[in-house]
């Protein structure tokens, strides 16, 4: 699978989450104003929810990640390919040229 497929699945995967998340916490909400014994409840609800969400985020970066670094790998390819050095990789670039001074 294409690495920008894969992340735009998993974004839209997420979108469709916290849409889903937020949506249910205001109903939550909603009850909870109604019904005071029903906020224990709630506000497990709305734990179990954010943790949900913070797995979720977990996961997205590390597709993320996953996707950077095989296109990293098929760019390196493709250099060597055409005979090219291939850089080392780093998470920051440090040298850039295109023509003015820093």
């Amino acid at each position: 699978m294409h690495p920008v497929a894969l992340a735009g699945g998993a974004a839209g995967w997420l979108a469709h989450h916290a849409v889903s998340g937020v949506v249910g916490a205001l109903i939550i909400k909603g009850a909870a104003k109604r019904l005071p014994e029903a906020k224990p409840a709630a506000r497990k609800a709305v734990i179990n929810g954010l943790a949900g969400g913070i797995r979720t985020s977990r996961w997205l970066a590390s597709a993320a990640e996953e996707a950077r670094l095989k296109a990293g790998d098929v760019l390196a390819e493709a250099r060597t390919s055409l005979g090219e050095e291939v850089p080392p990789p780093s998470a920051v670039a440090t040298e850039h040229d295109h023509g003015h001074e820093h």
